[in-house]
């Protein structure tokens, strides 16, 4: 059975082509703050902002909660999140594995009752709580045109069980009809076919709920667009579903969204927070909040993150990630829309209780409140055997102040060990010499910028030379290229053929995607070049990688692959 440790491969892909039909994006700034029709739905949603999703569990696709690696829930987990700061929790659920056969469709009572207890538990902690349909979406709703009725009458049988299971549920109970509804494997590509499909369903959906009593009758109904994207096409035709259901004041919109694509799996050089990468935050919630909150209609952001955390979440830069997030965090908030961020397991330890990123996390949690300041990078970076020159690094300020600078705690004098003008922020040669006085590569000292509000700014201040790859042999299963780093740390791999052209997946670009074509280990010192990339390579056709990295340096390194074997040497 398929599965990932991470959110499921084929939403990376389908995500991927969506949003590269928003290339480029034209250039935008955050706007001012909006002011949505006030409605009870609308203050709802207000408050379920910060949510958290229970991904990768309930969910998975196996034989229970644990099959994609997570451990079993605990009350003392869902304690924890309400301790975090989250008001709401987004419980995604897979019925698949567990309902019976035609014609009843009876859902398991011990999943249905587990399902229960882990709202239950969410519900005492006063969290606002959204359960769905999950990953039935693909597995099975996804066959709807080539298999209609067993499709809509089990998807029916579902639903109305939960709605009596949770009929007389407090309305901070919220449901969601199916998440990120796909019709493909019928062979459709028709876009009109697949929204008439999502219709059918969105629409059996609220009836069934709304005709089951209870809290039922008004309880808030969430609505996704196809596949949850944020296409200006797709949310179109939901607001034309909620046209049909405007006598119904408690239904929501849902759209989810992992960023600009190139930067989101750092893929065609796209290796910072750009003017792009920006842009399409803006111009994606301007839509969103035109399209659905500017109507009175309120919108949840049932998912948002970065796909290259499927890889892992080194994929993106440290400095870079957090001033992604900080930007959508708070523009989310000027837009009133609820943000519920995705949670696999690898952001928040469902053991330990412990975020695996803090500064992320913090980052996060500041978003809900204000802007908070960040740098043009958390890079300072300095060449062994150079004459050390001042650092100067621009910062944004985002209306806070500098109150502070630390050099691995220690508190740094202002205008002998530092100075500010504006928001131009200078560190003395002097100062970088004697913090690097050890000599040695990488990391020398952890320099803490503080702010009147938000969390603190680190930067990194690094050593470095060169680095230096080696020759190596291997397979297209098994292979790495011997590297002494020298202190310095990669940002992106060029990869194209000796002959002309590139090589590779997406061989529209020659800049690969980290992670899955090719992932420095530090600890190994190594780069991988990954069976995904190698595979890809023509027979005995040389291939010139250029690897960037993040000092400005480039080494340039050749691989040939002959049937399964491959060799590589450093381009002379």
């Amino acid at each position: 059975m398929f599965k990932r440790r991470f959110k499921p491969a084929f939403s990376m892909l389908l995500a991927a082509l969506l949003l590269l039909t928003l290339l480029p994006a034209a250039a935008g700034t955050a706007s001012a703050a909006e002011n949505p029709p006030k409605s009870p739905m609308q203050t709802y949603v207000d408050r379920m902002q910060p949510g958290w999703n229970l991904g990768n569990t309930l969910d998975s696709v196996g034989a229970d909660e644990t099959a994609w690696g997570n451990p079993r829930v605990t009350r003392e987990l869902i304690k924890q999140i309400s301790r975090q700061g989250f008001n709401s929790i987004r419980i995604p659920v897979t019925w698949d594995n567990h309902v019976g056969p035609a014609p009843e469709y009876k859902i398991d009572p011990a999943y249905l009752d587990r399902v229960a207890e882990v709202v239950g538990w969410a519900r005492s902690e006063n969290l606002y709580v959204l359960i769905n349909v999950h990953h039935d979406s693909w597995v099975w709703i996804s066959k709807m045109e080539s298999n209609h009725d067993e499709t809509l009458a089990r998807y029916n049988a579902i639903w109305k069980q939960i709605a009596d299971r949770f009929k007389n549920e407090s309305d901070k109970l919220s449901f969601e009809s199916v998440n990120e509804p796909r019709f493909t494997d019928g062979g459709t590509t028709d876009e009109a076919k697949a929204q008439s499909m999502l219709d059918e369903l969105n629409l059996s959906f609220h009836k069934i709920v709304r005709d089951s009593g209870g809290k039922n009758a008004t309880r808030p109904l969430v609505l996704s667009t196809l596949e949850a994207s944020p296409s200006q096409e797709r949310m179109d035709a939901l607001y034309k579903t909620f046209e049909q259901l405007k006598a119904d004041k408690n239904l929501i919109a849902t759209v989810h969204y992992y960023g600009y694509w190139p930067f989101s799996v750092n893929v065609a050089g796209k290796t910072t927070f750009d003017a792009e990468t920006q842009d399409n935050i803006v111009n994606t919630f301007d839509d969103v909040y035109e399209t659905f909150t500017a109507r009175g209609i309120p919108v949840i952001l049932g998912e948002y993150g970065l796909l290259g955390f499927d890889q892992g979440l080194d994929v993106i830069e440290q400095g870079e990630k957090l001033k992604f997030f900080e930007f959508l965090t708070y523009y989310l908030k000027e837009k009133h829309i609820a943000g519920m961020w995705w949670d696999n397991g690898q952001h928040f330890s469902r053991t330990q209780y412990k975020w695996s990123d803090p500064e992320l996390y913090e980052i996060i949690r500041s978003g809900q409140n204000q802007r908070s300041a960040v740098a043009e990078s958390d890079l300072i970076q300095l060449r062994q055997g150079e004459k050390i020159a001042d650092a100067v690094v621009q910062l944004q300020l985002n209306g806070n102040k500098l109150t502070s600078l630390k050099a691995d705690g220690k508190r740094l004098t202002r205008n002998k060990e530092y100075t500010l003008n504006g928001e131009t922020l200078t560190i003395p040669a002097a100062t970088l010499e004697r913090l690097t006085s050890g000599g040695k590569l990488g990391v020398n000292a952890v320099l803490t910028a503080g702010f009147t509000k938000g969390p603190d700014w680190n930067f990194y201040l690094t050593v470095h030379q060169t680095p230096v790859l080696s020759a190596a042999s291997g397979t297209t299963t098994d292979f790495a290229i011997p590297t002494v780093f020298n202190g310095d740390k990669l940002a992106t791999m060029e990869a194209v053929y000796v002959s002309g052209g590139s090589a590779g997946p997406n061989d529209w670009t020659s800049f690969k995607e980290f992670g899955r074509t090719f992932d420095p280990d530090y600890t190994a010192n190594e780069i991988v070049l990954t069976q995904t990339l190698l595979d890809t390579l023509r027979d005995n056709d040389p291939v010139k990688l250029t690897f960037h990295f993040w000092s400005g340096d480039k080494v340039t390194y050749t691989v040939t692959k002959t049937g399964t074997s491959v060799s590589g040497q450093p381009t002379p």
